[in-house]
């Protein structure tokens, strides 16, 4: 497939160089959508994301049956390209994919309640349709790969409908998963067959490839993760919050660049991201493309480490980029105090435009400390507005925001503490008694939580000590916060369908920054009442003995949970004096020939 290896492509957020890709303004010149996009695209790539589309709203059709419907788009294409002044070419691209899959016959026989989502106007119909995307569905079959002999004659054969097939199975059991991403996926597997079918050892080589392609997916999955995370941010915080975390994270890494210029990319990364998260993947496709290009015609306004990446062949660049080290800093940067809170004439300059000032104070605090977590300098930026916002009301508003300082250093102490506590406790004591003080914590925090759910909660945030502790100290904060951002949003979702307790909610409806502190200061829950004990909870048998290492492992920490749930007021020294004796009590009776017995003993 002629494309970039985009498997990384949202990860631009950080590094593409900007261009006005508002909608209505984008379009002004184009009386066709679809035309525009087919030219920009080209039919092979225009099919390939045409699939993906498909493929991840109606996740149960089979590969034939969308293909049918991916001829009427490339039909109406053509047609539109020909004469786009025909009537049905002035349609968005949106609503020419959901009118095909709303024509679709037996629709409600197959989705059920999703039928219902054609009788809305748009763009309450894609917002329908994008609520019943399956994540990780179960009605789909694992990937089985051909046989070598075959799977080399049908890329020979019929590479189109093989690469398609390959889009096809992907797109639908991502359904979140970017377009680019996919279509990068796409071109490592051609790569692999281009260069495994002419070898003696078809499958041999293969096999290696797949490992190779396997890391590939597993790195597809991990992004989209992020993506969707990201998807989150613009949808329930709003424009303001996800294009000030942007902004921080590119003023980090990109510490030359102009302000105005990353102002811009940021504004303009927002506009492509909502075509992106809206499921639009043909606009998504061409406007990511779009900023590769652009951005690589003029690095140097950007970082002297992604001009190397420009000078790649096409295929290679977008890794580069993403994976290029922050710029090095500016010399000299001259201290923020002078100008933020020792100048007397702060307020003149925030009351007139408040979000163009933090702006730029985002850009100035962000550049200087590449160290921090892009949520710890939102944390900071909140802090110095509220204490402006009162400051300015007062008489003397320069001897109020003067000890701005002391005030935001306090964000700052909470989190190194934080990182460098947990970070210590993992790397002194590893990652099993890790794991078992997450569980203690966040059991006693939120006790109503399923045992399943809190011991999945717990493995994710030991995970994130896992990837993070173990880096360069001035990188653990921003891998830290980053990722327990993405698992705590994950729980405020389910939160929303399944109220856990007031603590939790309290957290989920904070400021996005403000939350992974909220958590981590929520203490035990007063008003949870234990459920009446069931035996069940505690159940010994020889299976504790004789089962597999991790199930065993995962036992014993489902029976610690089970125990915080009944005690959540049990102190540490309690909780020790009760693990050592169980660790004894199965010593003893995992060695006896009878264990039911020794264990209803003890």
């Amino acid at each position: 497939m002629k494309w970039l290896t985009l498997i990384s492509l949202v990860f631009l957020l950080s590094s593409a160089r900007s261009r006005n890709l508002q909608r209505t303004a984008r379009d002004a010149d184009h009386k066709s959508p679809i035309a525009h996009r087919f030219k920009d695209l080209k039919e092979e790539t225009f099919k390939a994301v045409a699939m993906i589309t498909f493929a991840q709203y109606l996740q149960r059709c089979s590969y034939d049956g969308l293909s049918k419907l991916v001829k009427d788009v490339v039909d109406l294409a053509h047609k539109c390209v020909a004469n786009e002044d025909a009537p049905e070419c002035a349609k968005s691209l949106p609503s020419v994919f959901l009118d095909e899959i709303c024509q679709v016959e037996k629709l409600r026989d197959s989705y059920g309640d999703m039928a219902d989502c054609c009788g809305k106007a748009d763009p309450e119909r894609n917002q329908c349709f994008l609520s019943f995307k399956v994540h990780q569905p179960d009605f789909v079959a694992p990937y089985q790969r051909p046989a070598a002999d075959v799977i080399c004659n049908e890329y020979k054969d019929h590479r189109v409908q093989l690469l398609g097939n390959f889009v096809y199975a992907v797109a639908r059991r991502n359904p979140f998963l970017h377009a680019p991403a996919i279509l990068g996926l796409a071109a490592e597997y051609e790569n692999a067959l281009k260069t495994c079918c002419p070898e003696s050892d078809v499958g041999a080589c293969l096999d290696e490839k797949v490992h190779q392609i396997f890391v590939i997916k597993e790195r597809a999955k991990h992004i989209g993760v992020k993506q969707q995370h990201g998807c989150r941010l613009l949808e329930k915080y709003g424009e303001r919050t996800f294009q000030a975390a942007k902004l921080t994270r590119m003023s980090q890494k990109y510490p030359n660049a102009e302000f105005p210029d990353l102002v811009k990319m940021v504004h303009d990364m927002k506009e492509v991201y909502k075509e992106c998260c809206e499921g639009d993947m043909i606009e998504c496709v061409d406007d990511w493309s779009e900023l590769v290009k652009s951005l690589c015609s003029k690095p140097d306004a950007f970082s002297s480490k992604i001009k190397p990446c420009c000078a790649l062949p096409a295929v290679e660049q977008t890794k580069c980029i993403v994976e290029a080290e922050f710029d090095d800093k500016p010399d000299n940067l001259p201290s923020l105090v002078e100008k933020y809170v020792e100048n007397k004439e702060v307020c003149k300059s925030y009351e007139p435009n408040h979000d163009a000032f933090l702006s730029e104070f985002v850009y100035e605090y962000s550049r200087r400390h590449p160290e921090f977590s892009t949520e710890l300098i939102m944390r900071v930026t909140k802090g110095y507005e509220t204490l402006l916002d009162k400051c300015c009301k007062t008489d003397n508003p320069a001897d109020c925001y003067g000890n701005a300082v002391e005030e935001l250093n306090k964000h700052i102490k909470e989190t190194e503490e934080v990182v460098k506590t947990n970070c210590e406790l993992f790397n002194t004591h590893g990652e099993a008694d890790f794991l078992k003080g997450i569980l203690i914590r966040y059991t006693k925090k939120m006790p109503q939580v399923s045992t399943d759910t809190l011991l999945e909660i717990g493995k994710k945030m030991t995970a994130v000590g896992s990837k993070c502790c173990n880096l360069p100290e001035q990188k653990r904060m921003s891998c830290s916060e980053h990722y327990l951002s993405i698992v705590i949003e994950d729980m405020c979702k389910r939160q929303q369908t399944t109220p856990i307790n007031d603590q939790v909610t309290q957290c989920c409806n904070d400021l996005y920054s403000h939350r992974r502190p909220c958590f981590t200061a929520m203490g035990v829950d007063t008003k949870y009442v234990p459920p009446p004990f069931d035996p069940m909870m505690f159940n010994f048998d020889e299976k504790m003995c004789t089962a597999p290492p991790a199930e065993r492992e995962a036992g014993q920490l489902k029976l610690l949970i089970n125990l915080i749930k009944r005690k959540p007021q049990m102190t540490e020294e309690q909780i020790k004096t009760i693990a050592g004796g169980f660790t004894a009590m199965m010593d003893k009776c995992c060695q006896q020939s009878d264990v039911d017995s020794c264990l209803g003993e003890e």
